[in-house]
């Protein structure tokens, strides 16, 4: 069986966020932050319990539109998902726990499905766990559709999201009398960053947080833009050199394929294509996508990256540059019929995403001539600003997430006056170079591995999971139980004064 083929239905989704972007936003081409890429890239043994759906009660939250404004139309309402699951909880009159995971930009179901690390760990904890989809998501939409929705898309947005969770997270405490239960919030990605933002901006609501791939410095110069595709090469010349200067050299062949009579039809028969090439662009794109993908998700235990080097590599002898790209792509995909095949069954995803990435969740992503692997494309802020207002009528806020929630000269501020977060990491995930990687204080600290990759540590155990990603694990659910004994030491200290 292929590397993909025990789950290749969630190719789509990837597959769909890059051609949405090629189209309408070239300059900027960004992998999508989201923990669902794993799902596929798991292993097959790890299966979703049923309990995890049996024990999980659907809720909706009437929401307030606009958070941060007094003008009628302000006070619009909204129904806003949330699950509950409390199996385990103790209860409110022992001050238990609460977990909450934050979603991201996708419909909440996708997450519950990979995310392991609240149903796993609640019965230690006897935690109460809540899931919240984020505004414009999934059953959370305002109005009817995604469509209709996107005209008032001056409210979507990542300080409105958190607000959100701070109103049901308030509602649901006060409904179930549950005043001195701690909350910690959890995210990947995407979430990571709400998740660590959520507790900067909300620390009288929540606890703590787990913040997972969150690459909250990957905003204004702060990360280099190359940081992203500097380590995509790395992962793979280290998984093999033959590998990386063959993908290295992919770039001017196809260009000089192209070049020729004919050449974007050869190009289309070579890749196997579903339809023919309008140009390189769309080729390149489809295999950059390939190749950040793997890196992104480069977990056991298959190692994708692995897998896609294993095919280049592993080629026959003779077979030239083309075929040998072909070669891993097959090995990474699996024998489809066709390659490049436009999806459009998560557009309201793909359409909620580029919004928020055309607004204020700007991460220049960029690469020069000679920096990775990679062909050359710089992040030109100029182009992008006018790209976005061309489709939206508005330009991007680039400097808005550095100026509400910080960044720059972080190790400086969050030493004097933010606790209780966790940032946690793996160095072969591209995205890692936008994150915290060194502790900033004793409590608010980095944990990441060598080997790790997106989001790995709050994804479902598998019995082959190595020693250093339960590690991982371990120091993190460590850290938490000593944020809540603290707690509870503080709070029976307060109830004898």
């Amino acid at each position: 069986m292929s590397f993909l083929a025990f789950s290749a239905q969630w190719l789509p989704l990837c597959l769909l966020i890059l051609f949405t972007s090629v189209s309408a936003i070239p300059h900027n081409n960004i992998p999508r932050l989201s923990v669902l890429g794993q799902k596929f890239l798991r292993d097959p043994s790890v299966t979703v319990s049923a309990s995890v759906w049996k024990d999980l009660k659907t809720y909706f939250y009437n929401q307030t539109l606009d958070h941060f404004n007094y003008n009628p139309q302000s006070y619009a309402k909204f129904k806003q998902r949330y699950l509950m699951n409390s199996k385990y909880w103790g209860g409110a009159n022992a001050s238990a726990p609460i977990f909450v995971y934050l979603g991201a930009e996708e419909p909440i179901d996708g997450d519950i499905e990979v995310v392991g690390f609240l149903p796993e760990n609640a019965p230690r904890f006897n935690a109460l766990m809540v899931y919240i989809e984020h505004r414009f998501y999934g059953k959370s939409i305002p109005f009817e559709t995604m469509e209709e929705a996107m005209t008032a898309r001056g409210y979507f947005n990542s300080a409105q999201a958190i607000a959100d969770y701070a109103e049901v997270i308030l509602y649901l405490k006060k409904k179930l009398s549950a005043h001195n239960s701690p909350i910690i919030v959890i995210g990947g990605s995407y979430g990571g960053m709400l998740a660590a933002w959520f507790r900067l901006k909300y620390p009288h609501i929540a606890l703590g947080a787990l913040a997972s791939s969150a690459p909250i410095l990957y905003f204004d110069d702060i990360t280099p833009q190359d940081g992203y595709y500097s380590i995509v090469t790395k992962d793979f010349k280290e998984a093999s050199e033959t590998c990386y200067e063959t993908i290295k050299q992919s770039w001017s062949v196809i260009d000089e394929v192209a070049s020729q009579k004919n050449g974007l039809s050869i190009l289309s028969q070579r890749f196997m294509t579903c339809s023919k090439l309008n140009n390189t662009i769309e080729l390149k794109n489809y295999l950059e996508l390939i190749y950040c993908q793997a890196a992104q998700y480069n977990s056991p235990p298959e190692y994708p990256v692995t897998v896609v080097c294993g095919g280049i590599d592993g080629a026959s002898q003779g077979t030239d540059i083309l075929g040998r790209i072909f070669s891993g792509v097959v090995a990474y995909t699996g024998n489809i019929s066709c390659h490049m095949i436009e999806d459009t069954s998560n557009i309201e995803t793909a359409l909620g995403w580029h919004w928020q990435k055309c607004s204020e969740m700007v991460i220049p992503l960029g690469r020069g001539s000679n920096d990775t692997m990679f062909f050359a494309k710089p992040f030109i802020l100029s182009s992008f600003i006018e790209d976005c207002k061309s489709m939206y009528g508005v330009p991007p806020r680039p400097h808005w997430v550095t100026t509400y929630y910080g960044g720059h000269d972080i190790n400086m501020v969050l030493k004097r006056f933010a606790s209780n977060i966790i940032f946690s990491n793996g160095l072969r995930d591209p995205y890692s170079s936008g994150g915290v990687l060194k502790d900033i204080s004793d409590s608010v600290v980095a944990v990441h591995t060598v080997n790790g990759s997106h989001c790995l540590d709050i994804l479902w155990k598998s019995q082959s999971d190595p020693k250093w990603l339960t590690n991982q694990r371990k120091e993190e659910v460590k850290i938490i139980k000593g944020w809540i004994k603290k707690y509870y030491d503080d709070l029976l200290s307060s109830s004898k004064n």
